[in-house]
This record gives structure tokens, C-alpha cells and sequence, in this order.
């Protein structure tokens, strides 16, 4: 009796279909955005432009500093991450008029007409050694404190949050609560030298 062959399936075709299955799902897979970090950065200097060193009073600065340990300190005082949106609205806004906070300038806003403005600085130091956890909570912090105080303008001069309001309104209240976060460079400081 002869022994019967079964046929192979033929497989040279597999890889293109495989291939294109491939190139389907990349195409038609959205891959989630990553948004970064908002940060108005000084413009670019003229190239004839002198330098001059730029004096900010010290009182209209605020030191946000971040250990190895991942211990928070705003100004000379040690708080817990969620204490620190409070200190930054009370900084910027300065609501007692304290010689020890920053100073205020009245700016005439297009749009709007007159109004104090912060000369307040958020100056952001950071460890080598600080956790990316601790780093990301602070910057939301901060953040929060900006756009609580944002909100709050909005509410009372136009009845809405900053979020619902108009594009030229969205710009006013930018102008009278400016996000000024300065980031230095981390440092060791647990290096000896």
C-alpha cells in the first residue's frame, strides 16, 4: 500500500498579510499626546544688545526648594506639598500689603483698564536627587495656585471661569495674573567639592 502525503498549507503569503495587519494597527491607532510643562521663556536677545544685569527686589522673589529627601521648602519655612498653593496665593497676592511680600504695579490692561499686578517671582531649585514624583506634585501645585488665582478674577469680573470666557478676556486676566515661575538648575547638593 503507498502511503498517502498530506499537502502543506502554502505559507509564503503569511509575512504580507502579517505586514499589513502591522501597518493597519499603526495607522489607525492614536498614541497618546504628551503635554509638557508651560513655561514663558525670556525672548532671544537682540545681537547688538548689551547685557544688563536685571536687579528684581528680593522681596518680590520666593525660593521653592526640593531636597534629595523630597522635603518641600517655600521661603526658610519645611511644609507638606499640600500647604504650598496656599503660600503661593498669599504671595502673589499679597493681600495685607506686607513690606515682606512682593510689591504691586498698577499696569493698565487693554480691555480692562487699571489694576495691580505682582511683581511676584516663583524661583523653582530642585535636587538632583528629588524624585520625579515630588518634582511633577510641586509643579502642580504651583500651577493650581496660578490658575485658583485666575479663577478667582474671572469669577468676579466676569462671572465665569477662566476656562468659559472668551479668548480676549482669557489674555486680560493672563495680564493681570502672570505666571512667573523662574527653574534653576538642579544641583548636588549632597556633592562634596
Amino acid at each position: 500500500m503507498a502511503s498517502k502525503k498530506t499537502p502543506g498549507i502554502n505559507s509564503s503569503s503569511t509575512a504580507d498579510i502579517a505586514f499589513l495587519l502591522l501597518c493597519y494597527f499603526l495607522m489607525t491607532t492614536t498614541m497618546g499626546s504628551q503635554t509638557g510643562l508651560s513655561r514663558r521663556l525670556p525672548p532671544m536677545p537682540e545681537k547688538d544688545q548689551k547685557v544688563e544685569d536685571q536687579k528684581v527686589n528680593r522681596r518680590n522673589i520666593i525660593m521653592v526648594r526640593i531636597n534629595s529627601q523630597d522635603r518641600l521648602f517655600a521661603g526658610n519655612e519645611l511644609m507638606e506639598t499640600s500647604q504650598l498653593k496656599d503660600k503661593i496665593k498669599e504671595f502673589l497676592t499679597n493681600p495685607l500689603d506686607d513690606p515682606n511680600l512682593p510689591e504691586k504695579e498698577v499696569k493698565d490692561i487693554e480691555g480692562y483698564g487699571k489694576y495691580p499686578v505682582s511683581k511676584g517671582v516663583i524661583a523653582l531649585q530642585n535636587d538632583r536627587g528629588t524624585s520625579y514624583r515630588a518634582y511633577i506634585e510641586v509643579q502642580n501645585e504651583l500651577v493650581r495656585a496660578i490658575n485658583e488665582l485666575r479663577d478667582e478674577f474671572s469669577y468676579r469680573n466676569y462671572h465665569k471661569s477662566f476656562e468659559n470666557i472668551t479668548k480676549d478676556q482669557q489674555e486680560i486676566v493672563k495680564k493681570a495674573i502672570p505666571q512667573n515661575i523662574s527653574e534653576a538648575e538642579p544641583k548636588d547638593v549632597g556633592k562634596r567639592r
